[in-house]
């Protein structure tokens, strides 16, 4: 899924270089032909992301004459821009095409919704999503008073657009690890300051997201204390905690894995409990077993430090090329055989970090809660082609496409023109980011 951080990337970019031109729109797969006919010649006025959709508005900023176009993206969409005409062809689910010969541009639409409607179709939307930690008009008071009155866990919590718009299941893992707080832990139970926790993590941790266009939760002089493979994430797909070593628990939640270091992160027991349900579902955890993400990447040395993540024929191959195959193994050895296979050729062994090395279980707090919102980090955040190299680096596969945003170069077809017209660097990705400078906030304009 198209994570909220991809999102405003998306809508960031469009208003660097598609805002304010006007558009021949076609709609290759005609699955949108009459929505592309409808803003054919129009100037795109306004693009505003709220969570994980997009609005563009044509014509008109606001207003009645104003024609919306709802987007979201769901698992596999993508929109691209090409600063050399005609372009790259478009392909099966390009839904829309857009061409400004004046400026030399042209930008191409695939997603799961797409979607034209008048301004009401804009507030009907906007009405329905929660609050956005990267938009300046997020209210945290608001959602803490939804917190006080919802009997939902605060893991549900996260995920429900109506409540967070934008954390998906990464962030959420990450997020509430951060803050050690339980996934089980009913919303209405949260004190103030582990709500305030949870908040802040959720600002800093988008924000780091939009900035880098990565899912990169582990603080950087953390990762360098922790090492692999606690250099990218906490608990999200790993087998154990690197704070204090405990298994890392999986289970079910509203049909999505939920993860918990259970002793960095423990369910304070309440009167408001959500009781029976959560203590079965808590009872039922089981230790994670690592896999091969596809939503966040892994670095060649998590790879190498949690073997188990490395398909048979992977590891078959580092056996080979290390001239380390075992006397006795046979080549149809089963996963586990090749995986202590791995693990006893390594030098340096898996060592866990303690809780002692670190102190204390949830990310110490700054003094106060960073301001929501991207206005003072557009420009700054790393172009399309420079995440994908990073994503490369760190082992993910190109086919695999969580990605919304994408160039020219990103999609290997040379240097990208749009890196040169500033706002985008293409500079290698850290996880490292500013704070807004909320004197150079550029204000938008507000639903």
């Amino acid at each position: 899924m198209v994570e909220g951080h991809g999102v405003h990337r998306v809508a960031a970019s469009a208003r660097r270089h598609l805002v304010g031109k006007r558009f021949t729109a076609t709609s290759p797969n005609g699955r949108f032909a009459h929505g592309a006919e409808v803003i054919d010649g129009k100037e795109l006025k306004r693009v505003d992301a709220i969570g994980k959709n997009l609005f563009y508005f044509f014509n008109e900023a606001d207003g009645p004459d104003a024609h919306v176009m709802h987007v979201h993206f769901g698992m596999s969409g993508r929109f691209s821009t090409h600063h050399t005409l005609p372009g790259p062809e478009p392909g099966a689910t390009t839904r829309l095409r857009l061409e400004s010969r004046e400026h030399g541009i042209c930008a191409l639409l695939s997603a799961m919704t797409v979607e034209l409607g008048d301004i009401s179709l804009f507030q009907t939307k906007r009405a329905k999503l929660g609050e956005d930690p990267l938009r300046e008009d997020a209210d945290a008071d608001r959602l803490w008073e939804k917190f006080t009155r919802s009997r939902k866990s605060v893991g549900l919590a996260l995920m429900d657009q109506a409540m967070f718009a934008g954390v998906g299941n990464i962030y959420r893992a990450e997020i509430l690890y951060k803050a050690g707080v339980h996934p089980e832990q009913p919303c209405a139970d949260l004190p103030r300051p582990a709500f305030d926790e949870v908040w802040r993590h959720s600002v800093e941790l988008l924000q780091r997201g939009f900035v880098t266009g990565s899912i990169l939760t582990v603080d950087p002089d953390e990762a360098k204390t922790l090492g692999e493979p606690w250099t990218r994430r906490y608990v999200y797909n790993q087998r154990s905690c690197g704070r204090c070593g405990s298994a890392v628990k999986t289970w079910d939640m509203a049909a999505r894995t939920v993860y918990c270091c259970e002793v960095c992160q423990p369910l304070v027991k309440s009167e408001t409990s959500n009781g029976a349900s959560a203590a079965v579902r808590i009872k039922v955890a089981r230790d994670h077993v690592p896999f091969v993400s596809h939503c966040a990447a892994e670095s060649p040395g998590t790879l190498a430090a949690e073997p188990e993540k490395l398909t048979v024929a992977k590891l078959k191959e580092i056996l080979d090329s290390a001239a380390a195959w075992p006397e006795g193994l046979k080549r149809t050895a089963k996963k586990a055989e090749l995986v202590a296979a791995v693990r006893d050729m390594a030098t340096g062994g898996y060592t866990p970090a303690t809780l002692a090395r670190h102190g204390l279980a949830a990310t110490p707090s700054p003094r106060k809660i960073p301001a929501p919102g991207i206005a003072a980090l557009e420009g700054a955040e790393a172009s399309a082609s420079a995440a994908a190299a990073e994503k490369r680096r760190a082992g993910e596969k190109g086919n695999v496409e969580h990605v919304a945003l994408a160039d020219d170069e990103s999609l290997g077809r040379g240097a990208s023109k749009g890196n040169k017209r500033g706002g985008t660097r293409g500079a290698p990705v850290t996880p490292e980011t500013r704070a807004p400078d909320r004197s150079k906030v550029r204000r938008r304009e507000s639903p």
